[in-house]
């Protein structure tokens, strides 16, 4: 008899390890179906750039972008929704963040314009984090049918590791995303420094041929004072 209730409470065991392994599998996909972008391009002087992306219904739509390198360090934003209403347009800025909530179902544009400078590119980064309604880890309908079997010695409920697990997602892609931003921000800052040491180095060497100039021209106007040519006759 005691054989035969460790053969079932081992069989049980085995059961929800399974079931917590396949909900496992089904989740790593779930978490590799990700609607999140981001992307860094050249804008070109007088030139305008559009990008199209894909919301879910009564979901959240947030963009961020940076101008990471160009003179004057802006552009023109715009996001238009599916139906091509204005949603956002912001004039000569070099960084925004803009949450469109809630949002439609279709492909929002999202553009950037450098019309306004003839001669000057500009590197654009920017981020779009798209959220639905149902969440990152899944639907409920996906967790139909994995009920926790009866007598199962688990210490922690399905449920229990699907809110551990998407709390766990959604932090480490706030993680993600933050440390993506910094990238933005280190990248613009070092391309302002190696401009600013570019001015500074220019402009020391122009100082610095202004004063050798100064000072040769000073040296030869006191040797011409100095200079009798006249003829001594004694």
């Amino acid at each position: 008899m005691d054989v035969l209730r460790m053969k079932q409470s081992t069989e049980t065991r085995l059961l929800g390890l399974a079931m917590v392994f396949v909900w496992g599998v089904s989740s790593v996909c779930c978490f590799g179906q990700n609607l999140d972008s981001e992307f860094t391009f050249l804008l070109p002087a007088g030139r305008s750039e559009c990008f199209y992306q894909t919301a879910l219904k009564n979901g959240t739509m947030e963009v961020e972008y940076q101008v990471i390198a160009g003179a004057g360090m802006d552009v023109d934003f715009t996001i238009l929704s599916p139906k091509g209403v204005r949603v956002i347009t912001e004039s000569r800025r070099s960084d925004g963040i803009h949450m469109v909530e809630p949002t439609e179902e279709g492909d929002y544009e999202i553009c950037f314009d450098n019309s306004f400078s003839r001669f000057s590119e500009k590197m654009v980064f920017f981020e779009i984090i798209v959220e639905g309604q149902g969440g990152d880890v899944g639907g409920v309908e996906e967790w139909q049918g994995l009920e926790e079997p009866d007598g199962s010695l688990l210490e922690y409920k399905l449920e229990d590791i699907r809110e551990s697990m998407e709390s766990l997602h959604k932090r480490l892609e706030r993680s993600r995303q933050m440390q993506t931003v910094l990238r933005a921000f280190e990248a613009r800052d070092r391309n302002l420094l190696e401009d600013n040491l570019w001015r500074v180095s220019f402009w020391s060497c122009a100082s610095v041929l202004v004063m050798l100039c100064v000072a040769f021209t000073q040296v030869y106007t006191v040797r011409r004072l100095f200079d009798d040519k006249r003829r001594v006759y004694t």
